[in-house]
């Protein structure tokens, strides 16, 4: 049988209408698509796919089932391992990953796991099918903190083992990262409250606006009952370059830009309450996913220009490639081999512009991308009126300074071992908080790690 090299492309928004608006970018597969890419697929019998995939989804057997029409049981097959499927189908970076390690990857045409997955995940979610049955109680009891991607799977593995679950949410909304800081029009929030419902159907109980570390700490968590604790906080304190300026109006971490975009909805005003203030000429520092969601946000908040500012070249942007793809598509432009030495403003302390210099590429550092070497006597003045900076974000140490007996690394990361385990007994922590900023399935995949180690450790108690 001859190899199927024609990959179906997935429908999307034409440019010029999405940037007038935050719906939904890619538009998904209708069953015949789904079907034909399916079809593609070889059913390898040593599946590199699977061992991509940091959840460890089966999947050429949920791939199969999409080819014979049962797309539910296609869906039923991948929440075996993924309780956020139609989260990951939109967000997760397959092209690294599963589809990465697809054999038709070498010519250039992997199967689109991750379209396929999120149609599955739709299809599911469209006709309200199959919901969550609660599990025997073991009358077991454990403390969630932080309902992002690492603590809602991590929750919803507990509850599948009959362990009653409370996740403990700072926000007024759970999701964390999945809702404040991924824009509308990459991921719907009805998606991602759709999912996090069925995992409270799961008999997970989730409270927001408790911010552990202020509220009650982990050991008041412990003494009043509960037999185990998962930190799931992520990396939710942004970081600056600490360059003269950024203390001027118009100067935006890309958290408190997106959050209030997405989250509080600003990009909705006057209907919801929270206006954020964007000028015609929007300039964001750094170059990865973040750094796109913010530049493309820009442009549909009103600005009419909005440039990607970034040390390196096109071959180090550390962004997936079809957000760096959609980014250029819409409008944004790339300043490469530059990096703002100081944020310029005016007597009423609003941003003004950027002394800007440029780089050249020396060699590689430790993370294999060429180092850049700044240009003597290249200073120049790019003039803006907003400035985002998504160069990375850290812990937020409010839970590990109230947390006695728990390492940390010198990077203010809690220490824990492969399967979440933390130097504190009876405490466990997975995603963001310990490897620092990494991808959606990644903190999932610790997440679950983590709900296997903590059923054991409940076992044995």
């Amino acid at each position: 049988m001859p190899l199927n090299l024609n990959k179906v492309p997935m429908p999307a928004q034409k440019p010029a209408e999405r940037i007038k608006n935050f719906k939904e970018v890619a538009l998904g597969f209708d069953a015949d698509m789904a079907v034909k890419e399916a079809s593609r697929c070889l059913q390898c019998k040593k599946p590199g796919c699977v061992s991509g995939c940091p959840v460890n989804v089966d999947i050429p057997d949920f791939i199969k089932l999409i080819t014979e029409g049962d797309f539910l049981g296609a869906a039923n097959k991948i929440k075996e391992k993924n309780n956020l499927p139609a989260i990951c189908g939109r967000v997760c970076p397959q092209e690294n990953q599963c589809e990465k390690n697809c054999i038709l990857a070498k010519k250039g045409a992997s199967i689109g796991i991750g379209r396929l997955e999120r149609f599955a995940a739709d299809y599911q979610l469209a006709t309200n099918s199959n919901k969550p049955v609660k599990a025997k109680s073991t009358g077991k009891k454990v403390a969630v903190i932080g309902a992002g991607p690492s603590g809602l799977t991590c929750a919803a593995d507990l509850a599948k083992m009959g362990h009653a679950v409370t996740i403990f949410e700072a926000l007024h909304v759970p999701g964390g990262v999945l809702m404040y800081g991924i824009p509308e029009f990459r991921l719907p929030k009805k998606i991602v409250q759709a999912e996090i419902d069925l995992i409270k159907e799961l008999g997970v109980d989730i409270e927001v606006n408790s911010v552990v570390g202020k509220l009650v700490s982990v050991d008041e968590l412990l003494a009043s009952g509960y037999d185990a604790v998962f930190i799931g906080t992520g990396a939710g304190l942004p970081y600056f370059m600490n360059i003269p300026g950024e203390n001027f109006n118009g100067v935006y971490s890309a958290n408190e830009f997106l959050t209030r975009t997405n989250l509080m909805k600003a990009y909705d005003f006057p209907n919801a309450a929270t206006p954020i203030h964007v000028g015609e000429r929007v300039a964001v520092i750094g170059a990865g996913n973040v750094a796109m969601d913010a530049a493309r946000t820009a442009l549909r908040l009103g600005a009419k220009e909005s440039y990607i500012v970034y040390r390196r070249s096109m071959e180090e942007i550390p962004a997936r490639h079809e957000e760096l793809e959609h980014a250029i598509e819409e409008g944004v432009q790339l300043k490469l081999l530059t990096s703002p030495v100081e944020v310029l403003g005016n007597e009423e302390d609003w941003v003004t512009g950027l002394k800007c210099i440029k780089y050249e590429l020396g060699e590689p550092d430790e993370s294999g991308r060429r180092k850049p070497v700044p240009i003597k006597g290249s200073e120049y003045i790019f003039e803006v009126d907003t400035v985002v900076m998504a160069i990375g974000q850290g812990p937020n140490p409010l839970v590990l300074k109230t947390t006695p007996g728990l390492e940390l690394n010198k990077k203010g990361n809690i220490v824990a071992d492969e399967d979440g385990r933390t130097s504190k007994p009876g405490v466990f922590a997975g995603g963001d908080i310990v490897t620092g900023a990494a991808t959606v399935i990644l903190a999932m995949g610790a997440g679950k790690k983590a709900a296997k180690a903590i059923d054991a450790y409940l076992s044995a108690k």
